[in-house]
């Protein structure tokens, strides 16, 4: 996975929270490219989160997400644990304390790095919808346009009626991300204005919500099949083999255990 994949598979998590916090675990972070890693936490893309609530259970191959249960302070350090009501030979499991560790990501740390890029003010962010923020006035080669953020299955950037990826607009620099701002110039350019400027097509609009139900539903057909199968393997277990397939289409297996089941 290259540093750009990696900050594209953080936005899609993003993305697919509807701007609520992407946790990644600790341990998920060591597998990821260590440089991308370096970056996305040197520009605050990726900030330490409160430690893990619920955990894959190491006690056995069934690989179960259970809660964890910590002991007070008092105690030794390290003292977490879950416990397991699947088996009768399996009671209390430790777990160490690194693998409760992880980080988050959410939209204001995104809307402030898009800022950041384009030089617009950090204050002139701010949240005007469910899934929806106020980046700041941008200055294109023929008109000014407001650009926004937009959550809705993915993150966005959004003039007028116009809409791209914002994962399309990441360039890698030296030792740190950027939004590519001719392409932002470009798409305030080419944007109607008026009071349509947060909001595309509705055609447009509907069209990836309805691949992105299709997909979904791949996803729960595959999720069906495995647990024919395959039956008694946990939901993560599902998500990892889903994830490993062609209709994945590049969603890590996390965004895939979210909708397996909807």
């Amino acid at each position: 996975m290259t540093g750009l994949e990696t900050f594209a598979e953080l936005l899609a998590r993003v993305g697919a929270s509807q701007g609520a916090a992407a946790l990644v675990s600790e341990e998920e972070l060591s597998r990821w490219p260590a440089t991308a890693v370096r970056v996305l936490k040197s520009q605050k893309l990726l900030v330490r989160a409160s430690p893990a609530a619920s955990v894959v259970c190491p006690g056995c191959e069934q690989e179960c997400t259970m809660p964890v249960h910590t002991l007070p302070a008092r105690h030794r350090q390290g003292a977490s644990f879950v416990v397991c009501d699947k088996r009768d030979d399996i009671n209390r499991v430790a777990v160490p304390a690194e693998r409760l560790r992880q980080w988050r990501c959410g939209a204001e740390a995104v809307c402030a790095f898009i800022a950041q890029s384009l030089g617009l003010r950090p204050e002139s962010h701010r949240s005007i919808g469910a899934g929806l923020w106020e980046l700041g006035i941008v200055a294109g080669n023929k008109r000014s346009q407001m650009l926004c953020l937009r959550a809705n299955g993915e993150l966005e950037l959004v003039a007028g009626d116009n809409s791209v990826p914002l994962a399309e607009l990441v360039r890698d620099g030296a030792g740190s991300y950027g939004v590519d701002n001719a392409r932002v110039r470009q798409l305030v350019d080419t944007a109607t204005t008026g009071d349509s400027r947060y909001t595309p097509s509705n055609a447009r609009r509907e069209a990836r919500k309805l691949e992105t139900q299709a997909l979904r539903e791949r996803w729960r057909k595959e999720y069906r099949a495995l647990k024919k199968r395959r039956s008694g393997m946990s939901d993560v277990w599902y998500s990892q083999q889903i994830a490993r397939m062609g209709i994945a289409e590049s969603r890590s297996a996390e965004t895939i255990r979210k909708h397996m089941k909807g």
